[in-house]
Order: C-alpha cells, then structure tokens, then sequence
C-alpha cells in the first residue's frame, strides 16, 4: 500500500469518526437493531441449521468421492442432469440464503462445475416448497405460481449464463483440482457399500429439513401434520445418525469428517455475523422500522410497476436478510402498503436468494468478478421478470 493511500484511509477512518451522528436516535437504534438481528440469526439459525449445515458439508467433503461429484455436476455431466439435480438438491432442502452457502462451498470445491453450483446456490433458499406454497396461500395462487416458476428459470439459466461466462476459467480449475481423499476412497470402498454414504447424508439432510420445519398457516393438511410430529422425526433419525456413526464409520473417517466441518465454519461464520449485522443496521430487523433506511422509503419507492420500483425491489430485496419464510409476511405488510405485483414478484426472486452476508461468503470462494456477475444476474433478472408479471397481472 503506498503511502498517501494509507494517509487517506487515516484521514477518512478520522473524519468518519469525527462526524459520526452517533447523538440521533435513528443511528442509535439501527446500532442496536443490528445487535438485535445479530442475536437473532444466532438463536433461530445457528444451531439448527447452519450447523447441520456445516456438518453435511463436511460430509461430502470426507465421504462422497470426486468422482460421483463430476458424474452429476461435473462441467462434463449431461447438462439435463447436472442442472435437474442441481435444482432439485436445493428445492428439497428449505434453507436460507446463508444456509446453503457451506453445501454451495463443499460441491463446489468437490469438482461441482460452476453453472451447476449455482444453480444449486440459487435454488436452496429461492425454490423452497414451503414458502412457495405459502406464497400461494398468503400472497395469492398467481403470484405463488409466478414465484415457483420464475425460480426454476433462474437457477437454470443464471447457471448456463455462469458456466458460459467463466468457462475457461472453470475447465482450469478443474484440471487443475486435486481430490485430497483419493488415498482414503478406494479402502472406504471396500469396507463400506456406497448406499451407505448416500444415507448417512440423506439422514443429515432430513435432521436439517424436519429441525426447521416451518409452522402451517392451516390446522390440516400434509404440512400442519409433519408439522405435528417433525420433532419426533427429528430425534428418531439424530437416533439412526448415532447408529451409522458408531457402526459404519472409524475414529480416522470421523475425524477427518469434523476437521472438514470445522474448516467450513471457520471460514463462513465471520462473515456470516459480520453481514448479519451489517444488514441489520442498515434494514433493520424485518417488522422493525428502526434501521438506517427508513421502511417508509421502502414502501414509497415500491408502488407501481415501474423500471425504478422493480429494480430498487430487486436491489433492497437482495442486501437484506431474509429468515425461511420470512419474506411472505414481510411482503403481505408492503403490499397493503401499496407495493405493485412486479415489485412484489421482484423481491420474492431476489431477496431470498441474496442477503450481504451471502455475498460476503460467495466473494470469498468465487471471487469478486464472479461473485459481482452472480448477483447482477439475479437483480437484473429480477427486475426484467418483475416488470414482466407487472403488466399481465394488470
């Protein structure tokens, strides 16, 4: 760094703190709103579902071979394939934007190619059954089916725009990649059947699905009776992962499986808080008007069918965070404000999908070229798609 760089940045770190309005109760509030939206991902998101998440994470790094990564995801795999399991991977698991990323990182680094990464990226938190259902239910059956089928496209074609974009650059990844547990596959594969595996991670993915399993907005129905017994569900397969863990697996396997885990949370719980609370100063938490942007800002620039309200939906909707779940509520609140169809189906494409921390962890495996492009995609997408619904909708 030269020297009159860091002058400035002196200067500035000076001149920020010289000025900061620290005395107006908005910023005092949205300092604490951050805190409390910060508190608030911990207690709700943390270990129920970041840490199943790292622990999957870890698996696949340990147990699933190189090899069964590229057959299905692999920049050589059918792209049929590769894009339908990417997407379906993502629809069934029901998680947030921060969730997904240790799963994104651990295929990723596996030898998943980049289109199908992201589009297994962008499907976990966007193609969620559930709260695709519920936007039915809430929001409305067309607004509902627009959501689901303006979802499936993206994770497609925001993957095949991704792979098209950087494909050289991910065909020298690959070739360049090294399977660190080549040594340890074929002795694995002798000692245990490879359906095992398979469902030592299927039974992680349903402790991470039934822990999280969203409460219905109805007392009947296929959903209100997982929701009745998802805890038993829950400790009945933590029971069999106890099982598969004592009798399939050895000191070594569980151990590499941990220190895999462990590398996961290292490098994406900082930047998880750190945008977490970022967020929450800036947005504060949803049903809270108490961070720096004022919600009536929100509502006001959100009405109409506009090219400004779509892509100030599309832009606000990805640097907030959104819970599972969450945005329907949220959404149902600015549209009795006078929020438009467009905007409204804008949001529901991008805000689950993006959050700042998600970008923050996404930069850190993808780099910022990619990670910028990504997150572009999705907006403009959004706002396009959104003006779109806007005028058939009326």
């Amino acid at each position: 760094m030269k020297e009159r760089t860091k002058l400035l940045l002196i200067v500035g770190i000076f001149l920020g703190a010289y000025f900061l309005p620290i005395g107006s109760s908005r910023v005092q509030q949205a300092l604490l709103e951050g805190l409390f939206l910060l508190r608030s991902y911990a207690r709700d998101h943390v270990l129920l579902c970041l840490v199943p998440a790292f622990f999957i994470a870890g698996a696949i790094g340990e147990f699933v071979s190189q090899g069964a990564v590229l057959k299905y995801l692999g920049s050589s795999a059918k792209r049929t394939v590769a894009y339908s399991v990417a997407s379906v991977s993502g629809a069934i698991l029901a998680v947030c934007s921060c969730t997904v990323l240790p799963l994104f990182a651990s295929i990723y680094k596996r030898g998943a190619g980049l289109g199908p990464a992201i589009a297994f990226l962008y499907s976990g938190p966007a193609i969620n059954v559930l709260a695709i259902i519920l936007t039915a239910r809430v929001l409305g059956l067309q607004l509902g089916i627009a959501r689901a089928v303006g979802a499936v496209a993206f994770a497609v074609i925001i993957g095949l725009i991704m792979a098209v974009l950087f494909r050289r650059e991910d065909q020298e990844r690959l070739a360049n990649g090294i399977d660190p547990f080549a040594a340890q596959a074929g002795l694995r594969e002798r000692l245990r059947k490879g359906w095992q595996d398979s469902a030592f991670l299927a039974v992680m993915v349903g402790i991470l699905v039934f822990a999280n399993w969203g409460s219905p907005n109805r007392e009947v129905g296929l959903f209100a009776a997982i929701w009745r017994i998802h805890w038993h569900l829950t400790i009945g397969l933590v029971v069999v992962l106890g099982y598969m863990i004592v009798r399939w697996y050895d000191r070594e396997e569980l151990g590499g499986w941990v220190q895999a885990t462990w590398v996961f949370a290292k490098q994406i719980l900082p930047l998880l808080f750190g945008g977490v609370l970022v967020a929450g100063w800036l947005m504060g938490r949803p049903g809270h008007d108490a961070g720096l942007i004022p919600a009536v800002w929100v509502s006001a620039a959100v009405g109409g069918n506009s090219l400004w309200a779509n892509l100030f939906a599309s832009v606000s909707g990805a640097f907030m965070y959104f819970a599972t779940l969450t945005e329907v509520p949220i959404l149902q609140t600015l549209i009795g404000a006078g929020m438009g169809q467009g905007p409204a189906l804008t949001l529901l494409l991008a805000g689950p999908a993006l959050s700042l921390p998600n970008m923050l962890v996404i930069n850190s495996y993808l780099g910022p070229k990619k990670t910028f492009t990504y997150v572009s995609l999705v907006m403009v997408m959004a706002t396009i798609t959104g003006m779109a619904y806007g005028a058939l909708a009326g």
